[in-house]
């Protein structure tokens, strides 16, 4: 059984705060700490460039990737990590387009986050033959594929209103029209069991600095199913993606399996973050967190349209359709949640009109959401939301 009260002490959370932003941001594991004090003082500072490979430097993004696999339903030697998430994103865009020639569109939707949908347009604009964005109505996708598309990109869970999408229906839709797929998993790695290999995902892209904690910027990772990796060309040929980095050739031969998808210099001090927030998970039952993310995502729904019915439930109502997080409209929902942040309530804010609250099961409980519900209540009586104070609260990532 998940011990939900040992993993919540496994985590740095300032006094009076109830964080619900957590879907941004994930607060400081403690252990993130001394791992990264450990490895300056006794990695970088008393090896130095030994510690490529005494340390073990040079294996991490490989070693630390099979660990996001276990956590997205992904084998051994399938998931590397490295760079950010937009650049995953480009590179299992550019390496799916290769696998499909004959066909031009690249399909996503309206609420797919817009740094995927820029990275797209930007790669078909440089690859100049033809290629479209086509974006629909997120309940359309499946309606929309047919011959013509190349590429399925979604983010599984809509950043917006933490709409689900249903990963398997979809990608068994696309490989039936003869699409790829390619799933973004920022809001959904750490916040909810995935199946990457069971689905038949063709690829996966995700940050690890949301519900995975690893720490602003930590980096991104890309998944490739067996299937295509021997046969997937990195448009972006990085020396570390090459077979045989140290012999310096000035031709490219790409690494054999995932390691072809390696591009620059690891950032080890990220790496040491997220491997120490990993640690987190050990023995962690993702069906467990499902579950008790549903009881308090609706205990927090109940909760607000009670006491502050003025508030427009944003996310889907079925608890089967949405993510970890759940999603407000109100007219001023900027000014409402500054005045929320400084009263100790942290969610955020999105145009036009949304307010985001991530529910990280490891960290937060019921009594937490009672009292947000209750600081929410109080600032909307009261319309202390028009006299706001502090930090913009849409300055948090994706």
């Amino acid at each position: 059984m998940t011990d939900f009260a040992r993993t919540r002490a496994l985590f740095h959370l300032p006094e009076d705060v109830v964080y619900l932003d957590g879907n941004s941001l994930g607060p400081l594991p403690l252990a993130a700490r001394e791992r990264v004090g450990r490895l300056m003082e006794k990695e970088w500072g008393e090896l130095l460039i030994r510690g490529w490979t005494e340390a073990g430097w040079m294996e991490s993004p490989a070693r630390i990737g099979d660990r996001v696999g276990r956590l997205i339903g992904a084998g051994p030697g399938r998931v590397v990590m490295g760079d950010t998430l937009s650049i995953k994103v480009y590179q299992a865009l550019a390496a799916a387009l290769d696998l499909v020639p004959e066909r031009r569109v690249v399909l996503s939707d309206h609420g797919n986050f817009p740094s995927d949908l820029h990275m797209a347009k930007g790669l078909i604009d440089s690859l100049g033959r033809g290629h479209e964005l086509r974006l629909v109505a997120p309940e359309a996708v499946e309606a929309a594929l047919d011959e013509s598309v190349a590429v399925l990109m979604l983010t599984e869970v809509d950043y917006r209103t933490g709409r689900l999408h249903d990963m398997a229906r979809l990608t068994r839709a696309a490989h039936a029209a003869g699409a790829l797929t390619i799933w973004d998993l920022a809001h959904s790695a750490g916040a909810l069991p995935i199946h990457l290999d069971a689905a038949g995902a063709d690829f996966a892209v995700g940050c690890t600095y949301k519900f995975l904690n690893g720490g602003p910027g930590a980096p991104a990772f890309i998944y490739v199913a067996p299937r295509h990796v021997e046969r997937v060309r990195p448009t972006l040929s990085g020396w570390l993606g090459h077979e045989a980095p140290f012999d310096f050739e000035p031709g490219y031969r790409p690494a054999p399996g995932i390691t072809r998808m390696r591009v620059g210099t690891p950032p080890i001090l990220g790496l040491a973050a997220l491997d120490a927030a990993l640690d987190v998970w050990e023995g962690i039952s993702l069906e467990a967190v499902r579950a008790r993310s549903v009881a308090l995502s609706e205990r927090f729904i109940a909760e607000v349209e009670s006491r502050c019915p003025e508030l427009e439930l944003a996310s889907p109502r079925s608890p089967a359709e949405r993510g970890s997080q759940v999603s407000f409209r109100y007219a001023d929902s900027y000014s409402f949640m500054s005045a929320l942040i400084e009263r100790g309530v942290i969610g955020d804010f999105r145009p036009p009109d949304v307010m985001r609250f991530g529910i990280a099961p490891l960290y937060l409980d019921a009594g937490d959401l009672v009292i947000a519900a209750g600081v929410m209540e109080e600032v909307l009586s009261e319309r202390k939301w028009e006299r706001p104070r502090g930090r913009r609260p849409e300055a948090a990532g994706g």
